[in-house]
């Protein structure tokens, strides 16, 4: 297997933007025409997403050694759509046949027979991840709908409690699925760490043409009932008895899964545990949308080892720190380790402020919440089979 030609084939297929997914689903579909069912309605952001990814991963099949456990997620993810070993022979069908039109003349049987390997070897680990799976965990779990609570203009809270037992670590997310989006799954964060009730809470941020979020706000009622998926990431995951000092840097409801991790911390100290000091950024564009202002300014009263700033970036009258919540967290993040969660413009925006701060990359700690692509928390960008 030929790595430079996967990759250069892929650039190559790459050019040709939008048709290249057009003409992939459109040969699945009417290849397999009963998979139409498993995907969206509305394909529009599923077919660049889904696409893209996939050439991206097989393309980098000689790095797998390094994306192994993002692989392996995707598989048990995959799980929730009702996807079996055999969906992926005919997606890989459809992958070849795409390649080959869009290559022409340099689809060469050296060519094909290394896209061949390098898909099956990436199928294979998805397919293992998700049959383990199997055994231990279900392929989702449903949760009640308790109460949908408007806190500000942009920001909804949704309390739910799973029917079944769903552990998971603060600072993890995972996907929800509402009734009124069917097969339109989207990732988002619980506000809180685990509970002996079993409850989660949500923070749902409405966003421009966002599908699922918009329903949520408008149509989601109490006493319906959701889907969730398994909880996936670890990057804004930490061990109260060993971490660092933290430094929190979230931007809108971003501010999610921080919470959940300094409930956590505050849980250990309660308990005489050891946890470590925390300074919590967080910032909006406008000051009400600072939305849980008032409770961590209680907190940082109460707690002398945590710190909270609340960032604004669009109000010149704002008496705090205004601009990207990056600048002025960056200036209090050499000796912590940072945790950073927000849209993927705010994510950028501050690892490369707290790179040029002198906080060390392997310090900087921020999570990618779809299966496919990178969001935010609470993100309403595609996530589908």
């Amino acid at each position: 297997m030929d790595p430079e030609a996967l990759k250069a084939s892929w650039a190559e297929v790459a050019r040709s933007g939008d048709e290249v997914p057009l003409f992939f689903y459109s040969h699945l579909f009417l290849a397999q025409p009963q998979l139409r069912s498993m995907f969206p309605i509305a394909m529009d952001g599923q077919r660049d997403r889904f696409v893209v990814a996939l050439g991206r991963i097989v393309s980098n099949v000689d790095a797998i050694d390094e994306v192994v456990g993002y692989i392996e997620q995707l598989g048990r993810d995959h799980r929730r759509f009702a996807v079996v070993a055999e969906h992926y022979s005919v997606v890989g069908a459809s992958l070849l046949t795409t390649l080959r039109y869009f290559l022409g003349s340099a689809w060469t049987e050296e060519l094909a027979a290394d896209w061949a390997e390098a898909y099956g070897l990436v199928a294979k680990v998805m397919v293992q991840a998700a049959e383990e799976s199997e055994a231990t965990t279900p392929a989702w779990w449903d949760a009640e709908v308790l109460k949908v609570e408007r806190r500000t203009l942009d920001v909804t809270v949704l309390t739910l409690r799973p029917h079944e037992r769903l552990d998971f670590a603060p600072g993890q997310s995972m996907a929800m699925e509402i009734p009124q989006r069917p097969r339109l799954w989207r990732y988002f964060s619980p506000a809180n760490a685990p509970r002996q009730d079993g409850t989660l809470e949500l923070h749902v941020q409405p966003v421009d043409g966002g599908l699922v979020s918009s329903a949520v706000v408008r149509t989601l009622a109490a006493g319906e009932t959701v889907r969730l998926g398994a909880p996936v990431g670890h990057q804004l995951t930490v061990d109260p008895a060993t971490a660092p000092p933290l430094l929190m840097v979230a931007g809108g409801t971003g501010l999610a899964p921080l919470l959940a991790v300094f409930e956590q911390l505050d849980e250990a100290r309660s308990g005489t545990g050891p946890a470590p000091d925390v300074h919590l950024f967080h910032g909006a564009r406008m000051p009400w949308n600072l939305y849980e202002h008032g409770r961590l300014r209680e907190l940082a009263a109460t707690r002398p080892w945590f710190e909270y700033t609340g960032v604004v970036s669009d109000d010149p009258s704002y008496p705090g720190p205004r601009g990207m919540v990056g600048t002025p967290a960056a200036a209090a993040g050499p000796g912590r380790v940072a945790l950073v969660c927000g849209s993927p413009e705010m994510v950028r925006h501050s690892v490369s402020e707290l790179l040029s701060a002198g906080v060390d990359r392997g310090d900087i700690h921020c999570e990618q919440f779809t299966a496919l692509d990178s969001s935010a928390a609470s993100s309403d960008s595609g996530d589908a089979p």
